[in-house]
């Protein structure tokens, strides 16, 4: 994979493995398994404004990565999980380089992925300008089996839409679904009845119903992760906690997504509540943010710790992540969590320093960190996007 020299990192184990205190013989051969579309993500930053009819827009920062469903297979890998994604693969450039991303530099699963002959990668153009994004994507549906390319991406979005897999989902400790309203995926109720426990996003409803009933894969689900604004939709409520709590009457543990107040998780099995703020940084690029925040979430409900500590991590893996460019490699490692930390203890309480504009109280809700993250300096420096994707080495 490529680095921002252009040299190829070795790949070296993983700084943590979050879940080896729970490890036992016999266990599910991989922590998270999940499926949906590969798309080459092409990120544009240090745009002043949107693109103007007419006009030559210039960006001064740039990056490719792979993207869609590869930005939560990538933050769970670096997390330490064993992680398998079934995807199809475009059989042209752009598609040897999302796979070799993945399988080599991030060491994800691809066994039940597939590269497509005669099929292109779906690709995104991202603008990020004024902390928000614009996209613009192209693809079309990856064929079944041994079928012919048919119909463009319209209604699957990125990260969503067919995977590479015929023979269903391995045996998991949990996967990630994202819900279509309106549609059932039978991997979904399959995976569940074989213990497997299943994390739900869901994207935006496009036919404007935005009924509750539209998503039946719920019943298979331990936890839903919407934003407020598709919570306070589905539930019609107008205060995302008061959504958090209707949701949690339809599946055990909902948690809603604030945007800069941070978020909110509410556990129907135990009435428990918990809420945290959002950390303050310097947003480049906030692609696959989203995405960090349901992996770094994922980790801690799979590792067993408390609520409050579950989204205070996945906060911080999405705050880190919006600091670098492109989705799937901006996100954070072990490596990167613990740089952070100790760089906010060093200064915490200096005026003027760094942690100053950090909420104290906030600063305080991590010191679980101290319990997990590594002190040994990182092996490898992670891959991060990278203007060109045509460098290889000699």
């Amino acid at each position: 994979m490529t680095t921002h020299d252009g040299d190829q990192p070795d790949r070296s184990p993983a700084l943590l493995d979050p879940l080896a205190a729970l490890r036992r013989p016999g266990d599910p051969p991989w922590d998270v398994y999940l499926t949906g579309t590969v798309f080459l993500d092409i990120i544009f930053t240090g745009l002043d404004s949107a693109p103007v009819r007419g006009t030559e827009s210039w960006a001064r920062g740039m990056g490719s990565s792979p993207g869609g469903v590869a930005n939560m297979a990538t933050a769970l890998a670096r997390l330490g999980l064993r992680t398998s994604l079934a995807a199809a693969f475009g059989d042209d450039i752009y598609g040897d380089y999302c796979r070799e991303a993945l399988e080599t530099g991030e060491g994800i699963d691809l066994s039940r992925s597939r590269t497509v002959p005669g099929w292109h990668s779906p690709v995104t153009v991202s603008m990020a300008y004024e902390g928000e994004r614009t996209m613009v994507s192209h693809g079309h549906q990856a064929p079944p089996c041994g079928g012919a390319p048919h119909g463009a991406l319209t209604t699957a979005g990125p990260g969503r839409g067919p995977g590479g897999d015929p023979t269903g989902p391995p045996h998991s400790r949990a996967a990630i679904a994202a819900l279509v309203p309106g549609s059932r995926e039978e991997w979904i109720a399959r995976a569940a009845a074989e213990g497997c426990r299943i994390f739900a996003d869901v994207g935006w409803d496009d036919t404007g119903r935005w009924d509750p009933a539209d998503l039946a894969d719920l019943e298979h689900c331990e936890a839903f992760l919407p934003n407020a604004a598709e919570a306070m939709r589905y539930t019609r409520t107008d205060c995302p906690r008061a959504a958090a709590h209707a949701l949690a009457d339809r599946v055990p543990l909902a948690v809603v997504t604030l945007g800069a107040e941070g978020a909110y998780a509410v556990d129907g099995r135990t009435g428990e509540t918990a809420e945290v703020p959002a950390i303050a940084v310097e947003a480049l690029d906030p692609t696959g943010a989203g995405d960090v925040f349901v992996a770094g979430f994922v980790t801690g409900t799979l590792a067993e710790w408390p609520l409050a500590d579950r989204l205070a991590f996945a906060g911080l893996t999405a705050a880190l992540s919006v600091q670098e460019f492109g989705g799937s490699l901006s996100a954070p490692g072990w490596a990167e969590v613990a740089a952070w930390w100790q760089h906010m203890k060093s200064y915490a309480g200096t005026p003027g320093g760094t942690a100053a504009a950090q909420d104290p109280s906030a600063l305080r809700r991590y010191d679980f960190l101290d319990r997990m993250v590594p002190t040994a300096p990182r092996p490898w420096p992670l891959a991060r996007a990278v203007p060109t994707i045509g460098f290889r080495k000699a």
